[in-house]
C-alpha cells in the first residue's frame, strides 16, 4: 500500500517521536490525499528535508491532523508559514471531533465571521460576513468561485480553507474581507471504506459513507453518501432535511499526468426560519403595545427564542445543487507543471417564507405600533447557474542567486441566474399569539410560469442576469538567500454584465462593463526557518453587479453606472512553527478601507461616496501542544467606522456584522489512546444590523460551550459524543434588518463510526 500512497504533492513527515503508524492512521491519512497527485515517493522512516514545492501533511500517531501546512490552491506555492497572510485552515480532523455538521459550524473555527439572516426571501444559504464586509459570493469550492445561494455540508470536505483580507488578485471580484475555499475529498490509490450513524436530540438522525477503490495501479473510485434530518434546536417548527451524493473518478494517479472526473449533488428540504421582529424605535406604542415603549431596536420582552411566526404547512424551501467538475493534470517536469479544471454548476431554489414585522395600525398618522404583526410572504423561485475555466502554470526556476516559484494563469466564468420573487402580507397576527391566523389583508400578485414551465402562484416573470468575466493574472515568489523573500501578484479582469426582466426601467434593461487591475505585494523575512515575518499590501474590487441583497446578480437604476468599489489592506504579521514544529502560531495587525463604498442618500440616489474602515489585530494557534493535547483557537480584535456617507447617521457608526472581539477555542485530549476529551467555546461581541444610527439594531455579546467525549474500541470501531451549547445559551444568532434569528438550543449527538 505505501508504495503508491504519496505523491509528489502530498508527503509525510513522521515525528522522531511516533514510533509506529497504525493501518488506521494511514488510512485516515490517505483519505485525505486529493486527487491531484503525481509520481508517488516512498514513505521514510526518519526526518526528511521536503522540497518547497511539495506539500506535506503531518500525521500524529493517533491519525488527527490539526495543523495542516499547504492549501490546495495552486495559485500558493509557499507552505502556510511563508504566506504573508492572516490564513487559518480547518482540517477534516477537526471538523469530525466538533461535530460539525454544516460550513456554518465548521466557520466556528475562525475569528472574525459572523453570520447574516436573510433579506427579501433571501433566507437560506451560507450569507456571512468576514472582518465586517459581505463574502456571500466570496465562496469557493476547490479553488472555483461557488456562487449558489444553499447551506453547504462538509460530508465531502477535506479541510475549509479561509483567507482574511483583500486579495481580488488571487481569486477575482470580492474577496474584501477574505474568501472562503472548501477542499473536496477524492480519489486516491488506496482501499478503505469508513461509515458513520449519528443520532441525537432535536430528532437528527444522520448517517455517511465514504468509499475510496483502487481501480487499477493508476486508477480510482471514490463515493461519499449523506443522509442528514434534524430540528433546530430552540427553535419551534423549523427542520432541515438533505441528503448528498459525491464521486469521483481518478485516472493517472501517480504518474506526471492525471485526470479526474468530479460530480457533487445536495438536496435540500427546509422549514426556513426568519426568526423574531425587532422593535421598531421610529413611532409610537399605544394600546396592547405601550409595554414595548421602552423596548426599542430590542427583542420583544416576554416572548421564547423558540416562537416561530411562520405558518407551519405553508412556509417550505427546496433547494437543490449540482456541480461537474473534470480536472487536468501534467508534470513536464518536477519544476514545471499544468492544471486546468473546468466546472458546470447549476442550483435551483424554490421557497416560501414568512417575515415577523410590526403593524403600523396609524392609518394616516402613520408609525404607530400596538402587538399586531404584518406577516409578510417572500415567495421565490431562482436559478443559477455557471460555467467556470481555470487553467493555472507553475513554474520553478532561478535567475542568478534569486530563486523563483512563479504562477502564471487565466480564467473564463459565464454566469447566469433567474429570479422570480414577490412578497405580501399573508396574515395578520399577534405578538404574543403566533397561532393565530387572520385572513390576508392583500391578495397575491398574479401566477406566472416558473423557469420549468409549471405554474405557480403569486410570482412575476423572472429578472434574469449574465455575467462574464475573463482573467490573466502572475504571481512570483522570489527567495533571496536563506532569510528573504517578496511575494508579488498582478491581475486583469474584464467583466460585463447585463441584467433584464421585471422591474428594470428601461425596456433593454441595464449592462455594465469593467477593466479592472488587482495586485499585493508582500516583503518576508525568515530569521530562522521556522519563523517569518511579513509586511504586505493587497487589493480588492466589489463590481455593481455583486451590489444586490440575497436575491444575487444584478443591477439596479442606481447602480448600473456606478464603477466598482475598491478596497486596499495592508498586514503586518508573524507566524511560527514551535515545540519540534508540532504547533503553530499566528499574529497579524491589518488595517483595510474601502474609499468608495456605495452610499444611499435620503433621496435614494446611490453614489460612491463612502468611506469604510476595519482594522485591528488577530491571534492564531494551531496542532500539538503535546503528543496527546491538540488544540485550535483563534481571537481577534476590531474597530471599524463608516468615515464618510451620504446618509449623515451613519458617519462615525461601526459597520454592520463587525462585532469588536470574536474567540474561538477547541482542543482535544487523548487519555490511554483510546478515550478523547474535547472541549470548545466560542465568543461573539456585539454586532449591528445596519450601519447607520438611527436604524440600527445591536445583538448583544454571546458565549457558546461545547464538550465531546469519544472511545476507540477498536483500530475500527470508535464512538463519539458532541454536545452543543452546553448552558443552553438563547442568543441572537443571525442579524437582520427588521427581524433576527435566534441561534440554536442545547442539543447533543451521538456518532458511530466504522472504518473497513
Amino acid at each position: 500500500m505505501q508504495k503508491k500512497l504519496i505523491s509528489h504533492n502530498r508527503r509525510f513527515k513522521r515525528k522522531a517521536s511516533h514510533k509506529t503508524l497504525s493501518v488506521t492512521s494511514l488510512l485516515c491519512a490517505a483519505g485525505s490525499l486529493s486527487a491531484q497527485t503525481a509520481a508517488p515517493s516512498k514513505l521514510k522512516p526518519q526526518i526528511e528535508e521536503v522540497p518547497t514545492e511539495m506539500p506535506e501533511v503531518v500525521i500524529e500517531a493517533n491519525g488527527s491532523v490539526y495543523n495542516p501546512t499547504r492549501l490546495q490552491s495552486a495559485k500558493y506555492t509557499e507552505p502556510l508559514l511563508d504566506i504573508p497572510q492572516t490564513i487559518t485552515v480547518v482540517p477534516r480532523a477537526v471538523i469530525e471531533d466538533r461535530g460539525a455538521f454544516s460550513l456554518r459550524d465548521v466557520l466556528k473555527n475562525t475569528p472574525g465571521i459572523s453570520m447574516q439572516a436573510g433579506e427579501g426571501g433571501a433566507v437560506s444559504g451560507d450569507n456571512l460576513s468576514i472582518r465586517g464586509f459581505s463574502a456571500r459570493s466570496d465562496i469557493y469550492l476547490d479553488g472555483i468561485r461557488d456562487y449558489a445561494n444553499y447551506n453547504r455540508d462538509p460530508f465531502n470536505t477535506e479541510q475549509v480553507e479561509i483567507a482574511k483580507g483583500p486579495s481580488s488578485s488571487t481569486v477575482g471580484r470580492g474577496s474584501t474581507g477574505g474568501s472562503i475555499n472548501t477542499v473536496s475529498k477524492m480519489a486516491n490509490l488506496t482501499d478503505s471504506v469508513i461509515t458513520t450513524v449519528s443520532g441525537g436530540t432535536s430528532n437528527l438522525y444522520r448517517g455517511t459513507v465514504d468509499v475510496n477503490q483502487k481501480l487499477t495501479e493508476h486508477s480510482a473510485f471514490r463515493l461519499n453518501t449523506m443522509y442528514h434530518n434534524a430540528d433546530t434546536p430552540g427553535r419551534d417548527h423549523v427542520t432541515s432535511e438533505r441528503y448528498g451524493i459525491a464521486a469521483s473518478l481518478g485516472l493517472g494517479l501517480g504518474t506526471d499526468t492525471r485526470f479526474t472526473l468530479n460530480y457533487q449533488r445536495l438536496e435540500e428540504s427546509n422549514i426556513p426560519d426568519y426568526g423574531l421582529p425587532w422593535i421598531p424605535t421610529n413611532g409610537t406604542f399605544s394600546g396592547s403595545g405601550a409595554a414595548l415603549a421602552g423596548y426599542g431596536n430590542q427583542p420583544p420582552p416576554g416572548v421564547s427564542f423558540d416562537t416561530f411566526y411562520g405558518i407551519p404547512g405553508v412556509d417550505y424551501e427546496k433547494i437543490q445543487t449540482d456541480h461537474f467538475t473534470a480536472i487536468f493534470e501534467h508534470d513536464f517536469t518536477k519544476n514545471l507543471r499544468l492544471r486546468n479544471a473546468t466546472r458546470y454548476s447549476r442550483s435551483h431554489r424554490d421557497s416560501v417564507s414568512t417575515a415577523p414585522r410590526f403593524r403600523d395600525v396609524g392609518g394616516g398618522a402613520g408609525n404607530q405600533y400596538t402587538t399586531v404583526l404584518n406577516r409578510q410572504l417572500q415567495r421565490r423561485q431562482q436559478f443559477t447557474e455557471m460555467f467556470g475555466n481555470q487553467t493555472n502554470l507553475v513554474a520553478e526556476f532561478a535567475t542568478g542567486p534569486i530563486k523563483h516559484a512563479l504562477v502564471t494563469g487565466m480564467e473564463f466564468y459565464l454566469e447566469h441566474q433567474q429570479n422570480a420573487n414577490a412578497a405580501g402580507i399573508a396574515t395578520v397576527g399577534d405578538l404574543y399569539d403566533p397561532t393565530l391566523v387572520l385572513p390576508p389583508s392583500s391578495a397575491p400578485p398574479a401566477a406566472t410560469q416558473d423557469f420549468t414551465g409549471a405554474t405557480y402562484p403569486g410570482l412575476p416573470a423572472p429578472t434574469e442576469a449574465y455575467l462574464y468575466t475573463v482573467s490573466a493574472y502572475v504571481f512570483d515568489t522570489m527567495k533571496i538567500g536563506k532569510h528573504w523573500e517578496i511575494s508579488a501578484g498582478l491581475r486583469y479582469d474584464h467583466m460585463y454584465a447585463t441584467v433584464s426582466g421585471p422591474g428594470n426601467t428601461s425596456a433593454g434593461g441595464f449592462a455594465n462593463a469593467d477593466d479592472l487591475f488587482s495586485y499585493k505585494a508582500a516583503l518576508i523575512y525568515k530569521p530562522v526557518k521556522q519563523g517569518s515575518f511579513y509586511f504586505g499590501y493587497g487589493t480588492s474590487f466589489n463590481p455593481t453587479i455583486d451590489g444586490a441583497s440575497g436575491a444575487g446578480l444584478g443591477l439596479t437604476a442606481a447602480t448600473s453606472s456606478l464603477d466598482p468599489e475598491k478596497t486596499s489592506t495592508f498586514e503586518l504579521g508573524t507566524k511560527w512553527d514551535v515545540l519540534k514544529e508540532r504547533l503553530s502560531l499566528t499574529a497579524a495587525l491589518f488595517r483595510s478601507e474601502k474609499t468608495n463604498a456605495r452610499t444611499t442618500d435620503p433621496t435614494n440616489i446611490t453614489t460612491l461616496g463612502g468611506d469604510q474602515v476595519v482594522q485591528g489585530i488577530e491571534f492564531s494557534m494551531t496542532g500539538n501542544i503535546t503528543k496527546n493535547w491538540q488544540v485550535f483557537a483563534g481571537y481577534a480584535i476590531m474597530e471599524s467606522e463608516t468615515k464618510a456617507s451620504t446618509a449623515a447617521g451613519a458617519i462615525g457608526q461601526p459597520l454592520s456584522n463587525a462585532p469588536p472581539q470574536t474567540f474561538n477555542l477547541w482542543t482535544t485530549y487523548t487519555l490511554m489512546e483510546k478515550t478523547q476529551f474535547g472541549f470548545g467555546a466560542q465568543y461573539m461581541g456585539p454586532r449591528t444590523s445596519n450601519d447607520s444610527s438611527a436604524s440600527a439594531r445591536t445583538a448583544p455579546s454571546y458565549w457558546t460551550l461545547d464538550a465531546m467525549l469519544s472511545y476507540k474500541f477498536t483500530d475500527k470501531i470508535s464512538l463519539r459524543l458532541n454536545i452543543y451549547n452546553l448552558a443552553d445559551e438563547r442568543y441572537i444568532g443571525n442579524v437582520g434588518g427588521g427581524h433576527f434569528v435566534p441561534g440554536p438550543g442545547r442539543s447533543a449527538a451521538l456518532t458511530a463510526s466504522v472504518k473497513f
